[in-house]
């Protein structure tokens, strides 16, 4: 079995299902997100440079160590586990923070 990383950039993904993948050390560079589901997905290691996440599910997700570079508007991260994630240029805006476990170690109750 290839057990080689998922590349998906450029990848048009709007409002996909992809809860519960397994998505480790994937790159969604530059791939359109949008509205898309990824509860319960793992993320770890992701590549999200300039991906399209706006109001993705990212609910339960695990994005320790990820880049998250881009469009996280309206995304919901409520009870993401987001340690080392690297959200430098990153737009938050309206992002839904619930029992989220923060890179910081802290945990975000902002809108519970």
């Amino acid at each position: 079995m290839d057990k080689s990383p998922i590349n998906c950039e450029n990848a048009y993904l709007r409002g996909q299902d992809l809860h519960g993948r397994n998505l480790t050390n994937a790159n969604f560079t530059h791939a359109n997100l949008a509205g898309a589901t990824l509860t319960n997905a793992n993320l770890t290691n992701a590549n999200l440079t300039n991906a399209n996440l706006t109001n993705a599910n990212l609910t339960n997700a695990n994005l320790t160590g990820a880049i998250a570079r881009y469009y996280l508007t309206n995304a919901n991260l409520s009870n993401a586990y987001l340690k080392d994630t690297n959200f430098i240029y990153a737009n938050l805006t309206g992002a839904r923070f619930c029992r989220t476990a923060m890179a910081n170690g802290r945990r975000n109750n902002k809108d519970c």
